[in-house]
């Protein structure tokens, strides 16, 4: 018996054979054949690689000491406590600050309203003897504070030198926003100085202008109600020009008299 021989397989077969064998006569194989050509779609890593699990998201590492495992950050206690003792100091300084502005001190004013010489000899150096009387207007400006001088004293300088003996003053208590009047007298006992010194002071009362000096010494303390502070060191210079002639005693005229310098 004879067996039908089979067609060996063809030895290189088409790698993509079309789908449809017999396409129909008319159609064309590029409908539009005008038409720019779509680039290739590039695939996806996940697409060359299906089978390739995906890549999850990083998470978030955590950050600080007070980081907590649960989703959040813990409340780190000391920099709680870092921040309330901030806005302690904060509100020190703020309450500080506003009491200093409505209590703080000002200094007080002084001036010498009026002057008058009994005695100035200078005939027989070194040694000078003046006595005089002046009348001084001290004024506390401050609203919340009163002052107190205690201890208090005077003495009469010319050229930077004492003529007079310090004279002690009674305490002296001023209200707030108020003024006091002194009117010490000082002077009567000899006072040694040079000879330069004297001989200045007779040319000066020849001439009849005289430069002199009041000072004020001692301690003041300012107190708002019950509240006192401490004792402060105050010095008060009154320089006034005065018309002195040799041989006249008695009230004089002020040629100048400019608010005392305060310094406390």
């Amino acid at each position: 018996m004879l067996m039908a021989e089979e067609e060996p397989p063809h030895p290189y077969p088409h790698p993509h054979p079309h789908p449809n064998p017999h396409p129909h006569p008319h159609s064309h194989p590029n409908p539009h054949p005008h038409a720019h050509p779509q680039p290739p779609k590039m695939a996806s890593p996940d697409e060359k690689h299906p089978h390739k699990e995906p890549i999850p998201p990083p998470y978030p590492r955590p950050r600080g000491r007070g980081y907590s495992g649960g989703g959040g950050r813990a409340r780190d206690p000391r920099r709680a406590l870092c921040t309330a003792a901030a806005a302690v100091l904060v509100l020190v300084g703020v309450t500080a600050l506003t009491l200093w502005l409505v209590y703080r001190p000002r200094h007080p004013r002084f001036q010498v309203v009026s002057a008058a010489v009994y005695q100035l000899n200078t005939s027989s150096p070194p040694f000078v003897t003046a006595s005089a009387q002046f009348t001084v207007v001290a004024r506390n400006p401050n609203r919340h504070l009163t002052v107190l001088y205690d201890p208090f004293s005077a003495y009469l300088s010319y050229r930077n030198r004492a003529i007079t003996p310090p004279a002690a003053l009674p305490p002296l208590f001023q209200e707030t926003r108020s003024t006091v009047a002194l009117s010490p007298l000082l002077g009567g006992a000899p006072v040694p100085v040079e000879a330069e010194l004297a001989n200045a002071l007779a040319m000066d009362e020849a001439y009849g202008v005289v430069g002199l000096r009041l000072v004020l010494t001692g301690k003041v303390r300012y107190k708002a109600g019950a509240v006192g502070g401490g004792r402060h060191g105050v010095y008060v210079a009154c320089d006034l020009l005065v018309s002195l002639k040799k041989g006249f005693v008695g009230q004089l005229p002020l040629l100048g008299s400019p608010p005392c310098k305060v310094h406390l």
